[in-house]
């Protein structure tokens, strides 16, 4: 029976080895972008580059008259009005690399994404896949169009883009990210045969869809300088529950903080469920795999509580970013896992 049922996914889309390698590079270069987004968040480096010109931003400024036009431009912004007033050009340079770096490689993944896909649909290996790749490329194409959104916010009277612009942007990272390491999987034809999680396989999508949402909260928070606003733990600001939450100001520091501290521990409790209930009763991929996401979710925790008792520290913050990142795939890997029947 189970032959049977591999032998329909392998007719439904073939395994493709070599489109495997290149859906898992996309998702390799799409977590290198998530970290290099991460840190131009953390820098305040993202308005830095103040337009959105291909024959500009193909090239970094290599004179100076290009790198004074480009410091004339971002003086004009509110940021530097308002926060960076006074600052050198070495100190421009410093946040324009971050933000170069992250548009440069966005810029990359494109011709990464497009050149291979041409030739793999000439040579009919995207059969029983096409779309599902095509929509890769093209929910990349908006995530573009989302950049330069959020951006946009930042560049009037704004000293830092909009939170809810800046969760968008996340959260579409984190899609294009989960779905081709999925297809990736589904090229590789793994797994190859069903595996039991030892809880409702319910379970795997649910813990997919709470770690999505924790990452919107995350990028709500970061978005609205809230990580390093409370540095107490576990009461924020010294209350269990902050007045502002009381008070139902959702956009305030406090309950920022509150929300993506409370659904952490949810998240947590749930996937430390699932890595018991897959260490006891589960087998083949989806035992491993369940057992993973527990581990990657209480230390994750445990980076979350040291990003707050340490003021939103920049390496600290970073590598809880790449966490979140490592429990996000292995969740969309245990989901697929479960999925096989």
């Amino acid at each position: 029976m189970g032959a049977m049922q591999d032998s329909r996914l392998r007719r439904a889309a073939p395994r493709a080895p070599l489109v495997g390698w290149w859906l898992l590079a996309l998702c390799g270069l799409t977590l290198a972008m998530i970290v290099v987004g991460g840190l131009t968040r953390l820098t305040d480096s993202g308005l830095s580059i103040t337009e959105w010109r291909l024959d500009k931003g193909l090239t970094p400024p290599l004179s100076s008259e290009r790198w004074a036009e480009e410091f004339a431009l971002y003086r004009r912004t509110a940021e530097y009005q308002i926060q960076n007033r006074g600052m050198s050009l070495a100190e421009f340079q410093t946040i324009y690399w971050w933000e170069w770096g992250h548009r440069f490689l966005g810029k990359m993944i494109g011709l990464v994404f497009i050149i291979p896909f041409l030739l793999f649909w000439r040579a009919g290996a995207l059969e029983g896949r096409f779309w599902s790749v095509l929509s890769l490329g093209l929910l990349g194409a908006l995530q573009g169009a989302i950049g330069w959104w959020m951006v946009q916010s930042g560049l009037a009277d704004r000293l830092d883009v909009s939170p809810v612009r800046l969760a968008v942007h996340l959260g579409v990272a984190f899609l294009i990210l989960a779905l081709s390491f999925t297809l990736a999987l589904q090229a590789f034809g793994w797994p190859r045969a069903p595996s039991r999680l030892g809880l409702p396989s319910a379970c795997a999508w649910v813990l997919l869809a709470a770690l999505f949402g924790q990452v919107i909260l995350g990028a709500l928070m970061a978005g609205a300088d809230a990580g390093a606003a409370f540095p107490d733990w576990p009461t924020i600001g010294g209350e269990w529950i902050p007045a502002d939450v009381l008070a139902g100001d959702l956009a305030a520091h406090a309950a920022l903080q509150f929300n993506h501290r409370t659904a952490g521990y949810a998240v947590a409790a749930l996937a430390l469920a699932i890595g018991v209930g897959a260490a006891l009763w589960g087998r083949g991929p989806a035992r491993g795999l369940g057992v993973a996401v527990g581990l990657l979710a209480l230390a994750q925790a445990g980076l979350g509580i040291l990003a707050v008792v340490t003021g939103a520290h920049l390496h600290v913050s970073l590598t809880h970013q790449i966490g979140a990142a490592a429990l996000w795939l292995t969740a969309a890997a245990l989901v697929r896992a479960v999925s096989l029947r």
